[in-house]
């Protein structure tokens, strides 16, 4: 069966500076996958070379089959990946509803507002909030609700945990976990190791822009080398 996404020895520079240096990796249907590693490690860079807005200089990257190498972000979001950034990126000025509805895929059968509330109960009583109103942990969960509202057959999600609160991240988990129990494709880039293991059924640590280790959660745990040296557990 092709996988969801396919990652085949991507290298790219942010000028001359040579960030990924032959990185792949395989995100099956259906399934999660994580990437972890340090700060500065390539991972957003990965993210960002896969979705088009770091035009990758070798590999390959292809999404259900589908060769999207280097396309323009809109081209790989129409072949189906879904993308929750770093920082969240919510529209300030727009109400909750409206920047979930923004960029809405109806389909039948797919996601639309209904289910995103099913996911995030607590947004329904923010929908005529603006985004500026809106907490940490509420934002994030309008960005996943924004990327899902465009009827992903895979969700990339960069750093979702990023500053919030212990209990927020595990509501993130939580979702992550039923969309996951649902059938869709996942990556995941994390520096929270524990959120990262309790997602992804796989887990990729990078460093230095080179995959260092590809394994199970169990495995990477037996590998104390690999946390204490690439992770710093």
């Amino acid at each position: 069966m092709t996988a969801a996404l396919e990652v085949r020895d991507l290298h790219a520079y942010y000028g001359e500076s040579h960030v990924l240096q032959g990185v792949s990796l395989d995100v099956p249907r259906g399934g999660a996958v994580s990437l972890v590693g340090r700060n500065g490690a390539g991972k957003t860079t990965t993210i960002s070379a896969i979705v088009g807005f770091v035009p990758p200089r070798a590999g390959t990257v292809s999404v259900a089959g589908r060769d999207v190498t280097g396309r323009a972000p809109n081209v790989v979001a129409a072949a189906g990946v879904g993308l929750v950034p770093q920082g969240r990126r919510v529209f300030a000025d727009l109400t909750v509803r409206e920047n979930l509805t923004l960029t809405a895929r109806p389909r039948a059968g797919g996601w639309d507002l209904e289910r995103v509330l099913a996911l995030f109960p607590s947004l329904g009583r923010r929908l005529e909030h603006r985004g500026d109103q809106l907490s940490g942990g509420e934002q994030q969960m309008v960005a996943i609700g924004r990327a899902l509202m465009r009827d992903p057959s895979i969700l990339l999600l960069d750093e979702p945990s990023e500053g919030l609160a212990p209990k927020l991240v595990d509501e993130v988990g939580e979702a992550l976990l039923r969309l996951r129990g649902e059938g869709l494709a996942i990556l995941l880039v994390e520096q929270n190791l524990a959120l990262a293991t309790r997602v992804g059924e796989r887990v990729y640590v990078m460093n230095k822009g080179v995959i260092v280790f590809s394994g199970t959660p169990d495995e990477l745990a037996a590998s104390t080398d690999v946390e204490a040296r690439y992770l710093g557990v």
